[in-house]
C-alpha cells in the first residue's frame, strides 16, 4: 500500500468538515453547544484515527491502537477538561499515532508535533475568525494533510521497517531452524 497523499488528506478533510458541519447542525439544535463540540472533536478524532491506521503499511498493534485510543477518549470525556486542553490532547493522540505508524525516527516525528501544532492554531483561527464548524474542521484538517511532505528517516527501527533483509542474521536462521524442525512432527 502507498503512502497517503496529500490530495487524499484534502478529501479526508472534505468529509471530516461535511460531516462535522452537518453533526454540529443537528446536534445543536437538541443540546448544548459545549458538550456538542465535545462529540464532535471525538468522533472526527476516531474517523480519522481509523483513517490512519487504514492507510498505515504497519500492521502491528493496530486494535491495541484503538482500545488505547478509545479507552483515553473516554478518560478525557470523564475527566472533562476545559474545551482548548480537550482539543489538544485529542490533537496529541493523532500525532502519537501517526508518529507511531508512519514515522521512523525522531526528527521526522518533531516535524510532524510542529504540522498537528499548526493545525490546531489553524483549525481554531479558522473556526473562530468565521463561526464556521466546517471552515475550522477544514483548516484543521487541511494542514493535517500536510503529514505526508516529512521525509521518510531510514535506519532508526530497524532491517525489517526499512525493508531491507539481512539473510545472515542469527535470529532467522534460528528462526528457520525451529520452523524446520516443527515441520519434521506430523500434526
Amino acid at each position: 500500500m502507498k503512502r497517503p497523499t496529500f490530495m487524499e488528506g484534502a478529501i479526508v478533510a472534505a468529509a471530516a468538515s461535511v460531516g462535522g458541519a452537518v453533526l454540529f447542525g443537528a446536534l445543536t439544535t437538541v443540546f448544548a453547544m459545549g458538550p456538542v463540540l465535545r462529540l464532535l472533536i471525538t468522533v472526527i478524532g476516531l474517523a480519522y484515527v481509523i483513517y490512519l491506521l487504514r492507510r498505515s503499511e504497519e500492521r502491528v498493534g493496530r486494535i491495541s491502537v484503538l482500545t488505547v485510543w478509545t479507552a483515553s477518549a473516554a478518560m478525557i470525556w470523564w475527566l472533562s477538561p476545559s474545551l482548548p486542553v480537550y482539543l489538544c490532547l485529542h490533537v496529541g493522540m493523532i500525532w502519537v499515532i501517526r508518529s507511531l505508524y508512519f514515522h521512523s525516527g525522531i526528527l521526522s516525528s518533531a516535524a510532524d508535533l510542529g504540522i498537528s501544532a499548526l493545525a490546531l492554531a489553524a483549525g481554531v483561527s479558522g473556526g473562530l475568525y468565521t463561526s464556521s464548524i466546517f471552515l475550522g474542521v477544514w483548516c484543521f484538517f487541511l494542514t493535517q494533510a500536510l503529514f505526508v511532505a516529512i521525509p521518510a528517516v531510514s535506519g532508526w527501527r530497524g532491517p525489517e521497517r526499512t525493508g531491507t533483509h539481512v539473510p545472515n542474521d542469527r535470529f532467522d536462521r534460528a528462526h528457520r531452524a525451529a520452523e524446520s524442525a516443527l515441520c519434521k512432527f506430523p500434526s
